[in-house]
């Protein structure tokens, strides 16, 4: 059976306590160690310098709740974590540098922490198969009862398309409109032409760059040219 790894960033301010009132609120990464049927065996907490001593604190309390789950603490600064580029270089570098085996551990990159910047590059590098897991959005407990654990739900996001059949047949007929826009709805089994159109469809869809059409008077690059600007 494959081991369970979560990757989190620490919640400086969801995950803060140091009181033993602190117990009785909501805390991300100690409910994501308290999920019924969501064992954990290995949490990665990304923090800054700054943040040592909450730190310590979360570690100590994940381990009187969940002591079969091991921590470990990886320290990435960010000067400004509201910068995109910033963050998304220093999450990318965590992940390219991360000794992932999913022959025999299963990622969960938790969304619920961090800016909403530090969400969107999660969801980018994980989207991008750079980290080979799923992510992992926890929600508090609605009815907050004094019996109640407070580890509140969590649900799982698989970005695998090919899982998703409605949403795979709206992406091919997406793919397919685009060419035939491109094509001018003109049918051709030319395998060449096929081919650059699917290349311009993929580039100018999604990039305002500018092309370069190259090729005989008569070809047809002015059309195409036209296409490819509306």
């Amino acid at each position: 059976m494959k081991r369970r790894v979560a990757i989190s960033i620490l919640g400086t301010t969801l995950d803060a306590g140091k009181w033993e009132n602190r117990w009785s609120r909501w805390r991300p990464n100690i409910a994501l160690c308290q999920q019924p049927g969501l064992f954990i065996d290995r949490l990665e907490l990304i923090l800054d310098n700054h943040s040592q001593a909450l730190c310590h604190r979360i570690v100590a309390d994940i381990e009187a709740v969940a002591p079969a789950t091991e921590v470990r603490s990886n320290v990435i600064n960010f000067k400004d974590p509201w910068d995109f580029s910033e963050v998304y270089t220093n999450l990318r570098d965590f992940a390219r540098n991360y000794n992932f085996d999913p022959e025999t551990e299963d990622y969960l990159v938790n969304i619920t922490t961090g800016t909403h910047v530090a969400q969107i590059c999660w969801f980018l590098l994980t989207e991008a198969r750079i980290i080979p897991g799923q992510l992992l959005q926890l929600s508090p407990p609605r009815d907050r009862e004094p019996e109640q654990n407070f580890a509140g739900t969590h649900r799982i996001i698989d970005l695998d398309l090919s899982r998703y059949d409605e949403i795979a047949k709206r992406f091919a007929s997406e793919r397919e409109d685009a060419a035939s826009f491109l094509k001018s709805g003109i049918s051709t089994r030319n395998a060449a032409f096929n081919r650059m159109i699917d290349e311009i469809e993929r580039v100018v869809i999604r990039s305002t760059a500018p092309v370069l059409l190259t090729g005989p008077t008569g070809a047809g690059k002015s059309q195409l040219a036209r296409r490819i600007y509306e």
